[in-house]
């Protein structure tokens, strides 16, 4: 047997219309408490929190404006915001319901209800609240996340960068999508929050999607969202990124690795602004605005016959293409700072000092793996260092590129050792350097997934 969910307050001073709604409402809802007293609210609101409540508009024998029910309407506001309201009245004047929904209200029905009316209102009103909920939860974790980053921010002032910014500060305040294009490791999702940052939805939220980790059979679900017992495991409702996004930005990083038959899907999307959640008949508005990213050739593969061209025309209304760490010439100097004072506060680690001799080192170091390589580079060493001063052996632990003969020595090293995770750490290595810090190559040779392979990079301090 389903659980029930869901926790309903019903104030209505017609005990016909209490019992009425306690009958229907009890088959499908874990709790359904009715009362005549709207004087009772507050109580009832200090007991515990509500789902939902079903408000009559008028109690005072021959009122028909509705005015109790808005004044009741806002002190449950007052008390519980999250708490989704609907108000109900035999009088159906539409300025009454317009002030109703403008002060708070979800939805507003007429008396008498036709059950299933009452059940979809009921129903769709507690949907939003979860979807509210969900979304809320979101904007909290990335306000508790984001400001931690170490990558908050764009940082740099070569001439490559101030590009780079000049175009985000163009495109922030409109409501273009944006293709980002750039190698792995130079900043793509920092851009988009960048982006995000300087926009009018600045204050709402922001979802990243990796969509080389989005499985094939979950896009749908993940994206659009599903119903409960859409599929096996569907135990609930959950709503997609696109909807949880709604109103704020939609990252989607990693857009080339979207497999070809899920393009159309995608791009039908966007051209509808709607989605339809797994297992729903209804399609669902919404607004989000849209940011994509990829280090792989879109325009190549469009030749290829590997992405489709109305894709990419939709997703780059504007392009941004970041450049390598190498080509940034005295960025280096304030990234290196800048992600020194970082850890220095993350860790209760005193800053240290780099030398002209080592940036001369780093400079000369081409950094495979751009940005995300040197942060990497200085939190190991930051961690590991007993100097005052960094030293380039200690930012180029594991970057530089040893000899043949040296290679081979340093990998059968690790298997003389029989030690598993010296030999799995030097066989990541050996494939990041090989493909010059491309992570979709580099998994795509050792066997495991995008995601599989930044976990375990995290692991080894790469």
């Amino acid at each position: 047997m389903t659980n029930k969910t869901g926790h309903l307050l019903v104030i209505d001073d017609d005990a016909d219309v209490l019992t009425a709604a306690q009958l229907l409402l009890k088959r499908h809802y874990a709790q359904v408490v009715v009362d005549e007293d709207p004087g009772k609210i507050p109580r009832y609101l200090e007991q515990q929190n509500w789902d939902l409540i079903l408000l009559d508009m008028n109690f005072a024998l021959g009122a028909n404006s509705g005015d109790e029910g808005l004044r009741w309407l806002g002190k449950i506001l007052e008390l519980q915001p999250a708490t989704s309201v609907i108000l109900m009245t035999a009088y159906g004047a539409v300025d009454t319901a317009v002030k109703a929904l403008k002060q708070g209200a979800v939805d507003f029905i007429l008396k008498p209800w036709h059950n299933e009316r009452l059940l979809t209102t009921v129903a769709n009103a507690l949907q939003l609240r979860a979807t509210r909920a969900e979304v809320q939860h979101l904007k909290s974790r990335e306000r508790e996340l984001l400001p931690v980053s170490p990558a908050s921010g764009l940082i740099g002032a070569s001439p490559a960068m101030q590009t780079v910014h000049n175009v985000i500060t163009r495109v922030a305040p409109t409501t273009a999508n944006v293709l980002v294009l750039g190698e792995n490791g130079t900043g793509k999702e920092v851009v988009a929050q960048e982006i995000h940052r300087l926009s009018k939805r600045a204050d709402e939220v922001f979802i990243a999607v990796d969509m080389g980790s989005v499985t094939e059979s979950l896009f749908e679900s993940e994206l659009f969202g599903h119903k409960k017992g859409a599929f096996t495991g569907a135990n609930g409702e959950r709503i997609g990124r696109f909807q949880a996004a709604s109103g704020g930005t939609l990252f989607l990083d990693e857009i080339g690795n979207l497999p070809l038959h899920l393009q159309g899907k995608l791009l039908s999307v966007l051209e509808q602004r709607q989605v339809v959640p797994v297992g729903a008949n209804t399609k669902v508005a919404i607004d989000v605005r849209l940011i994509c990213a990829t280090n792989m050739p879109l325009r190549k593969m469009v030749k290829d016959g590997t992405f489709r061209e109305d894709l990419l025309y939709r997703i780059n209304t504007v392009e941004i293409t970041l450049p390598g760490l190498r080509e940034r010439g005295d960025d280096l100097s304030l990234l290196l700072t800048h992600f020194i004072d970082f850890y220095a506060r993350k860790y209760n680690l005193p800053k240290r000092k780099v030398t002209l001799e080592t940036l001369a080192k780093l400079a000369a170091y081409p950094w495979p793996g751009n940005v995300r390589e040197l942060r990497h580079a200085v939190e190991r060493a930051m961690i590991m260092g007993n100097h005052e001063q960094l030293q380039a052996n200690e930012l180029l632990f594991s970057a530089a590129e040893p000899e043949p003969a040296a290679a081979r020595e340093t990998a059968t090293a690790g298997l003389d050792e029989m030690n598993l995770d010296k030999v799995e750490q030097l066989t990541i290595e050996r494939a990041l350097r090989k493909h010059k810090g491309n992570i979709s190559h580099a998994a795509a040779e050792l066997g495991i997934t995008r995601t599989s392979l930044y976990r375990r990079m995290e692991k080894y301090g790469l």
